[in-house]
């Protein structure tokens, strides 16, 4: 497959029959990689489950699989939480053309809230062969994405920005882009403004950060 647009529809037919087979509490998302990251949402079906439409953004995990942070592409039966609390059981499926590029994703959210809370007999169902629990980030614009993965990013560095160190920051700003966030249109701007300092100083870290990990 060398474009999402060539085969949209036969990819929306198997979007239209995965929701159909699944119901309304099964989100099936189709994302056009090749679209800027804050608009790559081309289909969707009972969107609903995490309040996205067409023309939505992508998640984290897709930003890390186009940074190239992330090795295995396919994730499958794996656990993650909605804004509002609500448990989903996801799948994500990634697209690639004749190069090995990436160019698209198809993603299955499920919504099992309901059968955690019910009777121990469907425990077996909701629980068996489930993977680790896994941070995905669901929003309907890439701000929100951003402010998501820059607030995962102040947890784990730990330290309120106004007594980071230089190297706190610069572990900050390389755990940013291994999320791939700078993918994510104007991050810089946002990112220099949260951690107080000049976008010169923005590329001198990563120069630094890039320089570190390829072993110079």
């Amino acid at each position: 497959m060398e474009s999402v647009d060539n085969e949209l529809e036969f990819l929306n037919a198997l979007v239209d029959g995965i929701a159909a087979q699944f119901g309304d509490q099964c989100e099936v998302v189709l994302h056009d990689l090749r679209k800027p990251y804050e608009s790559t949402i081309v289909a969707i079906r009972n969107g609903h489950i995490t309040g996205r439409k067409v023309g939505d953004p992508g998640t984290n995990l897709g930003l890390e699989i186009l940074r190239g942070t992330t090795q295995n592409d396919h994730r499958f039966n794996y656990i993650t939480q909605t804004k509002d609390g609500r448990l989903l059981r996801s799948t994500s499926i990634y697209i690639k053309n004749g190069q090995q590029k990436t160019i698209g994703a198809l993603c299955i959210n499920f919504d099992i809230t309901n059968l955690v809370v019910a009777e121990k007999t469907l425990q077996s169902l909701t629980t068996s062969n489930m993977q680790p629990e896994v941070n995905e980030s669901f929003v309907s614009n890439v701000n929100d994405l951003l402010d998501a993965i820059v607030q995962e990013t102040q947890d784990i560095i730990g330290k309120p920005v106004a007594i980071m160190t230089k190297e706190d920051k610069m572990k900050f700003i390389q755990l940013l882009d291994q999320k791939g966030a700078f993918l994510i249109k104007k991050a810089g701007d946002k990112i220099c403004g949260y951690l107080n300092i000049s976008k010169y100083t923005l590329y001198n870290y990563l120069e630094e950060v890039k320089s570190t990990e390829n072993g110079n």
